[in-house]
């Protein structure tokens, strides 16, 4: 084929001419103004065809996961409000002839500080949709009127109506240390259940959540509600996959790794450690996009996602109760420990699982049920939630938390002895257990002492090993025996054993860890690296470390 010499120019000209990346839709929740204003839009319209297949669905995903828009597709898509999804996989699978009606509740824009609140502005917002129809509700409460107004809806536009919710269990989570607690609790149970008996004015009813709240009737009382927060056929359709992310982020992915003076292929590697790793079925995995978008926008790797939110309440039950363990190794649990969040009697293991600190890495069958491994998702809440959990327990200041933990790994690879020690007590200080003595005259008692103690320390030591990013692997089992930790980064394994007792001396108890790993030989299995001893030991009211290379004595 002969090409003319214009031609040839408008070919490489398009090659030639910079693209346009479409902006970033950093904080936009709302569909509309989203796709109205060009902005970026990961295509999730397959996943929501399928979707509205159902009648009841509720889906629980983490805050700031995509519910929200999630929910505004919706609302456009039921509208008919075609030309918002041209280009889109949807775009002719749908019927852009029918159109419904759609009661969208925002929990986050009514008032719920109060059974009192609630009730008066679910009220006023109700009937702003029923003005808003030329409807005129009659009855007193917002429940009734919730149920006036499906029923009117239904018969003005002959069609039946779209309900949909977002953040149903905002107003439980929100005033679960509150007194008013009860009345809100009370309050919802008398609205949602509405929904049961208006079954034959509902085409399409869907619901979003951070947890499945037990005591609240809706789960109970609405036998159709489907809970698809695990289904492997709905795992992505909030969050992006890989193949989302190096599809529709490429040229921000270039763009980024050109300023960031790295490789793409690392660039990748970093941002799927850092910000990947969520799942629901243990197969699929997606990236936060909360965490995600700054992240190009900034080009900088942060903590974007847990800094929107400090979690004090969980810090300090995870402190509390001594379960700093349950985000330091992975969790078993079956698939009952999802099935309700009782505010009264919290659970852990559902609380964290639930609100993204812990994510399901594996699901297996075990008979005729689930199984299901649950372990932190990324590098950015592994790092934060370390990061907390140490300064709450050592008392230490968070905001220079990772500066002395880096200053502390760089002394291990340099073998100063000296300068550990003295982070230690400096981390140490304000441990309100720290160097004190057992006064227990019982032996045993003593010893238990002693061993307690131990396991408090060990407790802080993998948290801050496990905020510098080193790969914990506590109390690893070999065929010589039971390592307290080794760390593991490129090229280098640092295998630990730490030590403690309230009268023996510290040099005993340095000798007596290195000893061990020796004796052991806790190292064979990584001798395709460069190998570390390290001996941790409190004595009394001292600390103190031993750093050897494997094959020097020091």
């Amino acid at each position: 084929m002969n090409l003319g010499i214009s031609q040839i120019s408008c070919i490489f000209a398009d090659i030639l001419k910079p693209k346009i990346m479409k902006k970033l839709p950093i904080g936009v929740q709302s569909f509309e103004k989203l796709r109205s204003e060009g902005l970026l839009y990961v295509d999730k319209t397959k996943e929501i065809l399928q979707l509205t297949s159902s009648y009841m669905v509720f889906l629980s995903r983490p805050r700031r996961f995509g519910k929200s828009l999630l929910v505004s597709t919706l609302d456009e898509l039921y509208k008919g409000n075609q030309s918002l999804f041209e280009g889109l996989y949807i775009y002719d699978k749908w019927d852009w002839t029918q159109q419904y009606p759609v009661i969208r509740i925002d929990w986050t824009r009514i008032k719920h500080r109060s059974n009192e609140d609630m009730e008066e502005d679910m009220s006023d917002f109700l009937q702003s949709i029923a003005a808003d129809n030329d409807i005129t509700l009659t009855r007193r409460f917002a429940a009734s009127l919730f149920s006036e107004l499906i029923e009117s809806l239904h018969r003005k536009i002959g069609k039946k109506v779209v309900v949909l919710i977002d953040e149903y269990d905002k107003p439980i989570l929100d005033a679960i240390d509150e007194p008013e607690a009860d009345g809100v609790r009370k309050f919802l149970q008398e609205f949602y259940v509405i929904l049961k008996g208006a079954d034959d004015h509902l085409k399409f009813v869907f619901m979003t959540g951070v947890t499945k709240v037990a005591k609240v009737s809706i789960f109970s009382a609405l036998n159709s509600l489907e809970d698809i927060s695990l289904s492997e056929q709905f795992s992505s359709i909030c969050g992006y996959t890989q193949e989302e992310l190096e599809r529709d982020f490429s040229e921000y992915i270039s763009d980024t790794a050109v300023h960031l003076e790295m490789t793409r292929e690392d660039l990748l590697a970093n941002i799927r450690r850092m910000y990947d790793g969520y799942s629901w079925d243990g197969k699929t995995s997606v990236y936060n996009p909360f965490s995600t978008l700054p992240f190009f926008k900034k080009k900088t790797f942060s903590n974007y996602w847990f800094e929107t939110g400090t979690p004090t309440f969980l810090i300090n039950r995870l402190k509390k109760h001594g379960l700093a363990k349950t985000v330091l190794e992975p969790i078993i649990a079956a698939s009952s420990a999802f099935d309700s969040y009782d505010t009264e009697a919290l659970d852990d293991v559902p609380l964290l699982f639930q609100t993204g600190y812990l994510t399901v890495k594996n699901k297996q069958r075990v008979g005729i049920s689930s199984q299901y491994t649950l372990e932190v998702p990324n590098m950015e809440v592994k790092e934060s939630l370390m990061e907390h959990l140490l300064s709450a327990y050592t008392n230490y200041p968070l905001s220079t938390m990772s500066v002395l933990g880096r200053e502390m790994l760089q002394q291990i690879l340099a073998f100063d002895e000296e300068g550990f020690t003295n982070n230690m007590r400096l981390m140490l200080a304000g441990v309100p257990y720290t160097l004190k003595p057992s006064k227990a005259k019982n032996k045993a008692k003593a010893e238990a002492e002693n061993l307690e103690n131990e396991a408090r320390y060990h407790i802080i030591f993998q948290l801050w090993m496990t905020m510098l990013g080193f790969n914990i692997q506590s109390e690893k089992i070999t065929n010589r025996g039971r390592m307290d930790a080794v760390l593991l980064q490129d090229g280098v394994a640092v295998v630990v054993e730490l030590k403690y007792h309230a009268k023996k001396k510290l040099k005993t108890l340095l000798k007596q860890a290195i000893a061990q790993i020796r004796e052991k030989r806790y190292y064979e299995q990584f001798l395709d690296r460069k190998i570390i001893l390290l001996g941790i030991a409190f004595s009394g009211k001292d600390v103190g470390c031993r750093i050897e290379c494997r094959n020097v004595e020091m």
